[in-house]
């Protein structure tokens, strides 16, 4: 057995520590795979090797009767927990992806005729724009050219505007073609760190690659009591108190909103135009839950089209919007698959961007094939058109049946109020809590909404993301769920839900 000396001596002989390794890198914080979501996995893991408590009543490597958990409720948690997991299930029955990529996997299948023609003339592309007609080969660092063209096509069809295939730029998942572009603005101005407006609450990616990239994080609030709005007094404030101590440069829009689920209206994307055209903001507009909008008088509008119709100088402002097959009704999250376009940029920086993805040689070709099936899917008349489009809405009509279930259900819970679910796949209610529970949880040195997110995952073994992990207002709690779970199961997990929450308030009365 090593004694603390012989750690110590093991210790300094590595050329890496954390006395001298990156410092960003030890303050980043994601919280939809933080230590909550590893907590879940643990339970689950126990479940997964099939051990019980009562086959002796040993307590588990996890350190709880394992007789606390229901086999169902290990399941809730995994489905409950980020948008990955429990998404594949939904996702399979999407037909058009995976044939598409069984073709290009395996080209034999090409002479299987239970792939349709437009099936095959799809794969047939995607295997034409790689080298050696194959997908292990290497693609140019923006993505394949047809699959870029598609997605200009797409972004014209929905905006009624037309798209230039160069300015889109593919990717491993959105997240890779934020950070690309991110990663331009680290320069320090006048002795000052660039900074980046964020919405606070936030989708965790935006704090973790602010701290990692040593940017500023100038968080603005969202408005609650306005299903989410984004008040431009609210822009004013924040950017006024940001430049006593950084050099704000970019704004994050996320829209429809993760983990808070509205959708912008045109007037309130205007406004926030103008703003950013005021203060010489970069845009960022996180647009990954576009196909996702569920309530009456709810539309997406682009961030591009808006700007574009609002004429000069608007239109030559500098803008990135995001989309990934990850999200919306695809859920394909483990293929990687997601695109950029980036309009008005300065054409010297333009030509750096495209220096800096070349070194991360190519996004994943089977993500780019995922999202060509998103941009380019069947049209009226082809072999796949009826089935494509009879699973698609099958999915989002799912979804938008329990987007009001969860909304509905947590606003007649006791203490517990929840906007309506416009868009995107979460919801983001808040809790009341006794003083009790706020008291032990300081004590703790943990946020209230940390503590509840606990005790629910321990007892029930549902789990969510406590409020404190993207960020709310001081002094109110909330946390994130997942639509995701299929009805039947999501109505189980809901009133399950309803019952920790009474056994809680009792608890702490």
């Amino acid at each position: 057995m090593s004694t603390t000396a012989d750690r110590r001596a093991a210790a300094a002989a590595k050329c890496l520590t954390l006395d001298n390794m990156n410092p960003n890198i030890k303050v980043m914080e994601y919280a939809v795979r933080g230590p909550l979501v590893i907590r879940a996995g643990e339970i689950a893991h126990v479940y997964d090797r099939g051990s019980s408590c009562r086959c002796g009543g040993k307590m588990s490597h996890v350190g709880q009767h394992e007789s606390e958990y229901q086999s169902d409720g290990v399941r809730r948690a995994r489905a409950a927990g980020h948008s990955g997991r429990g998404n594949r299930k939904r996702a399979a029955k999407l037909s058009l992806s995976l044939q598409v990529l069984a073709l290009v996997s395996l080209p034999q299948l090409f002479d299987d005729p239970r792939f349709p023609d437009d099936v095959k003339q799809r794969a047939q592309a995607v295997l034409d724009g790689c080298r050696g007609q194959s997908v292990g080969s290497y693609t140019d660092s923006p993505g394949i050219e047809i699959i870029r063209r598609h997605v200009a096509q797409y972004i014209s069809r929905r905006d009624g505007q037309p798209a230039d295939w160069q300015d889109v730029i593919l990717s491993a998942g959105a997240s890779d073609g934020i950070k690309s572009v991110l990663k331009l603005l680290i320069e320090d101005v006048d002795g000052k760190k660039p900074g980046v407006l964020i919405p606070i609450p936030q989708y965790p990616l935006y704090s973790a690659s602010l701290a990692e990239f040593n940017m500023e994080q100038i968080g603005y609030y969202l408005d609650e009591s306005k299903q989410w709005g984004l008040p431009i007094s609210e822009l004013e404030r924040s950017i006024t108190e940001a430049r006593k101590h950084c050099n704000p440069r970019a704004i994050v829009i996320i829209n429809p909103g993760n983990p808070t689920g509205q959708v912008l209206t045109k007037e309130n994307i205007q406004d926030i135009i103008k703003f950013a055209h005021r203060e010489k903001l970069f845009l960022f507009a996180d647009e990954v839950y576009q196909d996702n909008v569920y309530a009456e008088g709810s539309k997406f509008y682009s961030f591009k089209k808006v700007l574009v119709e609002m004429g000069e100088p608007y239109k030559s402002m500098e803008l990135a919007s995001f989309m990934s097959c990850s999200k919306g009704y695809m859920g394909e999250c483990g293929l990687r698959g997601g695109y950029s376009e980036v309009i008005n940029l300065d054409p010297g920086v333009k030509a750096m961007l495209h220096k800096s993805i070349s070194a991360m040689l190519c996004p994943t070709v089977l993500g780019q094939t995922v999202m060509d099936c998103v941009v380019n899917p069947p049209q009226p008349g082809e072999p796949s058109y009826e089935q494509f489009s009879r699973e698609k809405q099958s999915v989002l009509d799912s979804l938008k049946q329990r987007a009001k279930m969860v909304a509905d259900t947590f606003n007649s819970i006791e203490g517990m109020s929840c906007n309506p679910v416009q868009g995107a796949m979460y919801a983001f209610p808040q809790m009341k809590l006794p003083a009790k529970a706020i008291a032990k949880a300081k004590a703790e040195g943990k946020c209230p909404s940390v503590l509840y997110a606990f005790e629910l995952l321990e007892r029930t073994g549902i789990c969510i993301v406590p409020g404190a992990g993207f960020g709310q207002v001081p002094g109110t709690y909330h946390f994130r769920t997942t639509i995701l779970p299929q009805p039947e199961k999501l109505k189980a997990m809901l009133e399950k839900f309803r019952e920790f929450h009474e056994e809680f308030l009792a608890k702490y009365k």
